[in-house]
């Protein structure tokens, strides 16, 4: 079936999901849970690597290469191998959600594989949705490593990694793109929607702002926020200076934001949408303010988070707790094996 590609694309906790949902919400586009289909594809070997697959890589990829040197129209014949086979994946998609005609992917972890995707996908329609560095690392940090800062930027260093991969993206325009930032977004949700559906050539659809309220109760439940965008049915600007309120009362955090951002290229910022020289306003406002900050509820899906992060910390420092959860996966996969 015909149909066209609109990738969302944008760093973890930049809101991708939120829009997502308001754009699952319209008549004639087909989201859903990130299906992750074309990071694992971008890493089969011909365009990049996988270090730790079953095979040496470094000979598959060598030896992929040669092979599609020998096809008719060389490296096309291998995008066009790409595609087709997301093309049936797609497609069937569609066909199962009700045939739709337009099908949404968002998966942020794509902004780190954006060159490949354009290659695969030349004709297909990109949103990038942009936050302020410091609020997104900042809920990134909150929601999956109780708001430790050293251990979510250990894990995954998201502003050194995804700002410069989309700048490249949006510098570069090989492609149609959206660029759209989430404050203007959940400011002023109605205008910003509209130009949103005008880029995509379709309706605006005024209800499917409030996503909460049109939303598939049969959704499957996938990757992305567990937590936030459940609290709302609609963009708001709660959450836009909590960032503020925690930077503004823990020297630590902000001495680690400030050396991690003077890391980044200042052109990178600029197109990505945060100039150095008003990144730190909001900051700067908020000086001789007396501020509290607010305490995060406990939940079922924090709770969780601080079982693991306290289980993998014990994991790394004592080797007798490593070796017993070692056996017990071993015990595990033994059970489990059919």
């Amino acid at each position: 079936m015909e149909y066209k590609m609109v990738f969302l694309i944008g760093p973890p906790r930049s809101g991708t999901t939120m829009l997502e949902r308001m754009l699952s919400s319209h008549s004639l586009i087909q989201g859903g849970p990130e299906p992750h289909i074309l990071t694992p594809l971008a890493h089969l070997g011909v365009w990049a690597k996988v270090d730790k697959a079953p095979y040496d890589h470094i000979l598959s990829a060598e030896a992929q290469k040669l092979f599609v040197q020998q096809l008719p129209n060389k490296e096309n014949d291998y995008w066009k191998a790409c595609r087709a086979y997301c093309d049936v994946l797609y497609g069937q998609y569609l066909i199962a959600k009700g045939n739709k005609r337009i099908c949404l992917d968002k998966t942020p972890a794509y902004s780190l594989v954006l060159p490949f995707i354009a290659k695969v996908y030349p004709d297909a329609k990109y949103i990038i949705l942009t936050r302020h560095p410091l609020a997104t690392f900042s809920s990134f940090a909150n929601s999956f490593f109780d708001g430790d800062y050293k251990v979510a930027n250990e894990h995954n260093p998201i502003l050194n990694r995804y700002i410069p991969a989309i700048a490249d993206f949006l510098r570069k325009k090989e492609v149609d793109i959206y660029h759209i930032r989430y404050e203007e977004l959940v400011k002023k949700p109605e205008e910003q929607f509209e130009k949103i559906c005008s880029f995509l050539e379709i309706p605006f659809e005024v209800e499917a702002i409030d996503y909460g309220k049109s939303e598939d109760e049969n959704r499957q439940q996938g990757l992305g926020d567990p937590l936030g965008v459940k609290q709302h049915t609609r963009p708001t600007t709660a959450s836009l200076k909590k960032w503020v309120e925690e930077l503004s009362t823990d020297p630590d955090k902000l001495t680690m934001m400030q050396n991690i951002i003077n890391q980044i290229a200042d052109e990178d910022l600029v197109i990505f949408g945060y100039p150095k020289e008003t990144l730190w306003k909001p900051m700067e406002e908020a000086q001789g303010k007396k501020i509290q900050p607010k305490r995060q509820k406990l939940n079922r899906y924090l709770l969780e988070r601080k079982a693991i992060i306290f289980l993998r910390s014990q994991a790394r420092k004592h080797a007798f707790f490593r070796r017993w959860l070692e056996k017990l996966r071993l015990a595990c996969d033994v059970l489990l094996r059919e």
